[in-house]
């Protein structure tokens, strides 16, 4: 039986990484303005893979792994790291925001299935009643926001997209699955290192180094929130909440990510509030909290044992 206050510590893993993740497009956008997609996908994952090097460091962890886990780390990197971000990078050249938004929601449901057949977690009525609320606040959250509906259009990006979700929902079993007996950050830091290897080519091809040196320095602060928070502190945070709590309760945290760049928006971009996505995500935090055994719960009773 785990306590609850682990598990209240693994969900907020979740959502902090969760948060991140909602947040980037912004950074993104703005670093895109200099640099091309894959180029930027090198210099976050490298510089990512920097900083865990220095955590590591900082608290004198041991690099050393055994060699038996490598072809594990070497396959969690290519599909966590490279397979995912070239797959979304490709897809969101053809797909609207809108689109992208609903097709990631379908993680979660493949995460379950999964989650059901390899490592025979339980799929009951309140977890599918939870999903179900929680598709419908992400409908609510990404059409209004982008006012455009959901376009159901068999291109390349939508096959993409799914197969993106897809590979991560895969990610997350694995990741599960293999119980590599090492922390949550050594782990992370070798696959970020993996993926930065495996994307390097890219940068060399589009000679995206040549327009680093134009970067301001408001861009290199947004580069920098992508590499430490969005690819380093949100990939080791994802592990440490997989480490705990079941793969398809912490895939439910995805259904979230629309409502945090709703929130981002808001607030960074100065995007009109719009009283249907805000209903849309009281929606998804209802989802995800029945899923999760009430999350609302948990916290109160951290804050009464107190």
């Amino acid at each position: 039986m785990i306590p609850f206050r682990a598990k209240l510590t693994a969900s907020f893993y979740a959502l902090l990484s969760i948060s991140f993740w909602g947040v980037s497009f912004v950074s993104a956008k703005a670093v895109l303005a200099k640099l091309d997609p894959y180029s930027l996908l090198v210099l976050r994952f490298g510089l990512g893979a920097l900083f865990l090097l220095l955590i590591l460091i900082l608290n004198r962890y041991r690099l050393r792994i055994s060699i038996g886990y490598i072809p594990h780390l070497i396959v969690l990197g290519i599909l966590g790291v490279f397979v995912h971000q070239m797959l979304q990078a490709t897809a969101l050249l053809t797909i609207n925001a809108s689109s992208a938004g609903w097709l990631i929601s379908l993680a979660p449901i493949f995460t379950v299935v999964l989650s059901v057949l390899f490592l025979h977690e339980k799929m009951n009525a309140k977890k599918g009643l939870g999903m179900i609320i929680a598709i419908v606040g992400v409908f609510l959250v990404t059409t209004t926001r982008s006012g455009h509906s959901f376009e159901f259009a068999m291109n390349i990006g939508f096959i993409l997209m799914i197969l993106s979700t897809l590979n991560w929902a895969i990610y997350s079993i694995l990741l599960k699955r293999l119980s590599i007996p090492y922390p949550a950050l050594l782990v992370t830091f070798y696959m970020s290192l993996i993926g930065f290897m495996l994307t390097l080519p890219f940068i060399i091809r589009n000679r995206g180094w040549e327009s680093v040196h134009m970067l301001t320095q408001t861009e290199w602060a947004h580069l920098l929130f992508l590499a430490i928070f969005v690819s380093g502190i949100g990939y080791w945070y994802w592990g440490k909440a997989l480490e705990v709590l079941d793969a398809s309760k912490v895939s439910m945290f995805i259904y979230l990510e629309p409502l945090v760049t709703l929130i981002a928006a808001i607030f960074l971009l100065h995007e009109k509030f719009i009283l249907i996505s805000a209903i849309g995500g009281i929606i998804i935090i209802i989802g995800v909290a029945i899923v999760n055994g009430g999350l609302a719960r948990l916290v109160a009773i951290a804050i009464f044992k107190k």
